[in-house]
């Protein structure tokens, strides 16, 4: 199938990823990533998702790609569930300029970076590499069996010129069981996402961790215009 331009929504199927979120060591400095408009979450938790994309076929349109990309949970947006945080994205490195095309126009502040995952003796390591430089290294002890489909909406905010978008994002994923988060570790200092890195000891937060062997979502849906982003 040839490639035809990018039209919203794009679906992703059977994608591999690690999905982590944490309270981290400087919140003050994870604050000043947020336009004024925008609050951090009370407990100032950052999220983290890592995924591979292996073959074109797993897409409508988007081809095989890698993406990690991160930033805060918020204050007074929720997704449709009512109960998980709306969260903004301050870092987004994609292996595909494709895909990096697509999400800028939607405020989503890409640029280019590979992720790898990679399970040895039931030991997931996800790696986030720029330039060949590893800036991102999450490690979580993974089990082989499926102890539940998760499936609902997120909802990703973007800042668009001066206006604040927010997009939801269905998704239908199998989670593995056992699962435990090891460690996350930002590897290079002078690269802007440090600024988000785990407190000392790691907090990760319950019920927000999960690694799947297969997640699907569409990228992104319903979107809506949430109004001027302030300065």
């Amino acid at each position: 199938m040839s490639e035809g331009p990018l039209v919203s929504p794009q679906l992703v199927i059977h994608s591999r990823m690690l999905y982590t979120s944490w309270i981290p060591a400087d919140p003050k400095a994870c604050a000043r990533l947020l336009p004024a408009t925008l609050r951090p979450a009370k407990n100032n938790a950052i999220y983290m998702n890592q995924y591979v994309v292996d073959t074109p076929e797993q897409t409508t349109g988007f081809g095989a790609y890698s993406l990690t990309y991160l930033g805060l949970d918020l204050d007074g947006h929720v997704a449709p569930d009512g109960v998980t945080p709306g969260r903004f994205f301050t870092h987004y490195l994609n292996s595909s300029e494709r895909v990096r095309g697509y999400a800028r126009e939607r405020g989503v502040p890409a640029s280019s970076g590979e992720t790898t995952l990679e399970i040895e003796n039931d030991v997931l390591t996800a790696t986030t590499t720029v330039d060949g430089v590893p800036v991102i290294r999450s490690r979580a002890r993974v089990g082989k069996e499926i102890g539940m489909v998760a499936r609902g909406h997120l909802f990703y905010l973007t800042r668009l010129g001066n206006r604040i978008l927010g997009g939801r994002y269905p998704y239908i994923g199998d989670l593995v069981t056992p699962f435990e988060v090891l460690s996350i570790e930002m590897l290079a200092s002078d690269h802007p996402v440090y600024a988000l890195r785990p407190a000392s000891p790691l907090q990760v937060v319950p019920g927000a961790c999960f690694y799947s062997p297969s997640d699907s979502f569409v990228y992104p849906g319903g979107e809506v215009d949430l109004g001027p982003a302030g300065h």
